[in-house]
């Protein structure tokens, strides 16, 4: 308990590691779980059906586990899920879920979280990606694993973004964005593979060359997404050493619901 700011205020039934540091003026609810190594800065609140794992570090004056701002919500038990690692820097905010989607927000391990970055109810953030500065995220967002969002980055609801794309500075996505691709721009247009990115992560050249073929397969060739698809499968067979990163960028494909940035 003495790493519990005398200011803060931390409800009896929250159930805090011991390590679990919550700095002055913060305030943690009755629902919450925090595990071993979280540091919780000054002025943070975390509230509402909230779990949180090992060895986060909260800025201050972050919301998390609030409300969702959606008018269907009635006040049902919803969840926040965080999870290991990840560090969350000032004035951001999390929402809970809602019982129209799975009812829980998620974020995974080792991710980013820059200044007043927004995660909307029922989005589902996976592990090792970037949020710069103001990236906002609308409801029912998947942002895959590796991806990067530039600063001033508006998603629409229910998009997808799939794991290792990049998302250029200011730009406001409304369809989906498949798994590699660099995308900037209002209205959102593909620029390209993320090579730089990939490289940084040990792509080989085998890989890379794979990647920039399916590329060029789904954006360079005058294909229809469905003559894309059956392209992608082929590629799989003819190029064995990328076979399976193709495989991830065909996945993402068969579940986008609101179109593809084309």
């Amino acid at each position: 308990m003495s790493k519990i700011h005398p200011t803060a205020i931390v409800d009896p039934q929250a159930q805090l590691d011991s390590s679990v540091e919550v700095g002055a003026y913060s305030i943690v609810g009755p629902n919450v779980r925090i595990d071993a190594g979280t540091v919780i800065g000054p002025h943070v609140v975390i509230d509402g059906h909230t779990t949180i794992g090992k060895d986060n570090k909260f800025f201050q004056f972050c919301s998390i586990g609030a409300a969702p701002q959606d008018k269907k919500w009635q006040g049902e038990p919803t969840r926040l899920e965080v999870g290991d690692r990840n560090t969350v820097r000032e004035f951001v905010s999390f929402n809970l879920g809602t019982v129209q989607d799975e009812g829980v927000t998620r974020l995974g391990n080792d991710n980013w979280i820059s200044a007043y970055v927004h995660l909307a109810h029922d989005c589902q953030v996976g592990s090792n990606t970037i949020f710069s500065n103001n990236a906002q995220l609308a409801g029912h967002v998947h942002v895959g694993d590796w991806a990067i969002l530039s600063g001033f980055v508006g998603v629409h609801q229910f998009c997808k973004i799939g794991a290792h794309a990049f998302i250029g500075m200011y730009t406001s996505l409304t369809q989906d964005v498949p798994p590699y691709v660099l995308v900037s721009g209002n209205p959102a247009g593909a620029r390209g593979v993320n090579l730089e990115g990939l490289k940084r992560r040990g792509f080989t050249r085998e890989q890379l060359d794979g990647i920039r073929s399916a590329y060029k397969l789904l954006y360079r060739n005058g294909l229809t997404l469905e003559e894309a698809k059956a392209g992608l499968q082929a590629e799989e067979e003819r190029l064995p050493a990328a076979a399976d990163d193709i495989r991830l960028l065909r996945d993402f494909l068969g579940t986008a619901s609101r179109g593809i940035v084309r």
